[in-house]
């Protein structure tokens, strides 16, 4: 009895296998339904390729640095007794900063005024004596030995007084050295001696303060060195190139400026280039020794095919994409792109102006699927396979 229960289970799972193979092989896969056009067609997303100018975007990570800073320090022997600035203030070429004592300057300018004086009236009588002695010396009543020695001493109060308005000149300009004027336009630092205290001449002393030009500013940044002959041909460039710095994770929009110089020689170290673009900096978005993002459009691409980047796949042969065709089946393209930037992608070769290529949905696509067209959501698209960004050709 047990042994018949067996044999009449074993019958059982046979014939429901038998069913199971049967209903296979008369309905193919999905997949191969797809593959032949026979099933439900997939639906997909698509967008038009155009025709643009694409721009060519190198990036850098560059710093900013100033055009000029002072060190602001007295040029004589002297006490504050004046500040006229405060910190972080900005000011203009002339501007006074500190005042020091100049009583003792404006003394020695006395003196000196004394002794010009007395120089110039020991010279008139010089010049007297000399009149004098040439007029005996034509009366044969006096000497040439007379004549020499009131020359003579006419020269010599006559240098005497140059001497002395050379002199006071340099008095004069002693005491233009008590009123410290800002050198640039440009924002102080932090001021370092406060009214009271004594300073000197000395070069190696503690300085009153930095002025830093703030506007314009430069900013400095290093490419690779086979990027020389794009920057070369950027600079000679009858047009100014755009370059942009962005502050990172600053909401303040890039600044805008422009190349103004690459430099002669190439780092060896690093196999690097260094350039530099000015910025106008009137908003004061950048500041001095800040790292910014770099950006420069040394060229554009004119009348490239432009597609969104998300239709770009990458396959053994190399980045394909999928084109609409008229009869709504899709058609796999090799392509060759020239320039990925962000969400656009330039190609060269595959597809022209005006296909569909499909943006949405190819993971589902072969060559000849059958598609229908659906509208974009806002749902996350299926996720591909990045591309590279392609060198230019």
């Amino acid at each position: 009895m047990k042994r018949s229960g067996v044999v009449v289970g074993l019958v059982v799972v046979a014939v429901a296998a038998a069913g199971v193979w049967y209903m296979r092989s008369r309905a193919p896969e999905g997949g191969e339904t797809a593959r032949r056009g026979n099933g439900a067609a997939v639906a997909v997303v698509a967008a038009a390729a155009v025709q643009a100018d694409f721009p060519v975007r190198k990036h850098a990570i560059g710093f900013v640095e100033t055009p000029a800073s002072v060190v602001v320090r007295s040029r004589i022997d002297s006490q504050i007794i004046g500040q006229h600035v405060q910190d972080g203030q900005f000011v203009k070429a002339g501007d006074l900063l500190f005042t020091l004592d100049d009583r003792d300057i404006k003394a020695q300018i006395d003196r000196d005024e004394a002794m010009l004086a007395r120089d110039e009236a020991t010279h008139a009588r010089n010049v007297a004596d000399l009149e004098r002695y040439k007029l005996l010396f034509q009366r044969n009543a006096g000497t040439q030995q007379q004549v020499d020695q009131a020359t003579a001493d006419e020269r010599s109060s006559a240098a005497s007084i140059k001497g002395d308005q050379a002199t006071i000149e340099a008095d004069r300009l002693k005491l233009g050295y008590t009123r410290i004027t800002a050198p640039i336009d440009g924002r102080i630092g932090a001021v370092q001696v406060t009214p009271g205290n004594l300073v000197s001449a000395n070069a190696s002393g503690t300085a009153l303060l930095t002025i830093t030009q703030m506007k314009p500013l430069r900013v400095s940044f290093a490419m690779p060195e086979h990027e020389l002959p794009t920057l070369q041909g950027a600079l000679a460039a009858a047009r100014p190139v755009q370059v942009t710095a962005r502050v990172p994770n600053s909401p303040n929009p890039p600044a805008e400026g422009r190349l103004n110089f690459v430099d002669s020689t190439v780092d060896m170290a690093s196999g690097t280039i260094t350039a530099k673009a000015a910025f106008a900096n009137d908003d004061l978005g950048l500041w001095p020794g800040q790292y910014v993002d770099v950006e420069i459009i040394p060229d554009t691409l004119k009348g490239v095919t432009v597609i969104p980047t998300v239709a770009v796949q990458t396959g053994q042969k190399g980045p394909y994409a999928f084109v609409l065709k008229p009869d709504s089946t899709v058609d796999l393209r090799q392509i060759k792109v020239a320039l990925s930037d962000g969400g656009k992608t330039a190609v060269t070769e595959g597809i022209a102006p005006g296909e569909r290529v499909v943006t949405d949905g190819q993971m589902r696509l072969t060559q000849g699927t059958r598609v229908r067209e659906r509208a974009a959501t806002s749902e996350k698209p299926e996720q591909n396979t990045p591309v590279a960004e392609g060198a230019r050709s």
